[in-house]
């Protein structure tokens, strides 16, 4: 029979899903990039272009995934940019997009358990 008491010697049952504490700044800087993923359109695309065969993808090969127009889709990508998840590189007519590494990473950290101690 259990009376409820825990025992708060014994070691945690999961290790936190977070690398260490974020302060004021990091936490406002870091909400706007979720804010910028949090459109289905958005996600898609930075999926796209992360995925994308050589790491970068055409604007031409981005649009005829979704039924928008071209100017939406420019909008959606210069959120993307703003947020520094992506970059662009005009090349003639067509502009080629390619995720920012260390932004993925930087997301992908925030929610990874952290390395076991070595027994």
């Amino acid at each position: 029979m259990s009376l409820g008491i825990e025992d708060v010697t014994a070691p945690a049952c999961c290790a936190p899903l977070s690398g260490p504490p974020l302060d004021a700044d990091e936490a406002a800087e870091l909400a706007k990039v979720f804010k910028s993923l949090a459109d289905p359109v958005r996600l898609r695309l930075l999926n796209m272009i992360a995925a994308a065969e050589g790491g970068e993808a055409c604007v031409c090969d981005l649009t005829g995934a979704f039924d928008l127009t071209a100017p939406t889709i420019s909008h959606h990508l210069k959120v993307l940019r703003q947020a520094g998840l992506i970059e662009g590189e005009r090349r003639g007519t067509w502009v080629y997009y390619r995720a920012i590494p260390a932004a993925l990473t930087r997301l992908s950290g925030l929610f990874t358990l952290p390395a076991p101690a070595p027994a």
